[in-house]
């Protein structure tokens, strides 16, 4: 990666729909990417990987099958790989999420909500 800087709210104004990832940078074989997300996603695990969400604006929750984790603006929350989870955001959340490239958004569940990596432009 080069050393540009990207603005992490300039990157979020671009974006207009929920659940769409765009990856901001990358670091070694990590995307750092940013998300708008809105209502309940789907219940699924990444058996390989973990899943770090930093919440920068409203409040989102991950449903986990034992729990639900509640972060507010600033807080992060590690989903350990092969752990099932559903973000839920009953307002709209923006939010960083910091994964392995080539992570798949809605992991081992595929379906309709599943999204190509898109690029900031």
């Amino acid at each position: 990666m080069s050393d540009d800087i990207r603005n992490v709210r300039t990157a979020l104004s671009a974006i207009t729909e929920h659940w769409q990832p765009h990856r901001l940078a990358s670091i070694n074989d990590y995307d750092v990417k940013v998300v708008k997300l809105r209502g309940e996603f789907v219940w699924h695990t990444h058996p390989d990987t973990d899943e770090l969400f930093m919440v920068l604006d409203g409040e989102l929750t991950i449903q986990l099958r034992d729990r639900d984790v509640v972060l507010e603006p600033d807080d992060v929350f590690v989903v350990p790989r092969g752990v099932e989870h559903c973000p839920k955001a009953d307002g709209e959340v923006h939010a960083l999420l910091l994964e392995p490239q080539g992570t798949v958004n809605t992991g081992d569940a595929g379906g309709d909500m599943t999204s190509t990596l898109r690029e900031l432009t």
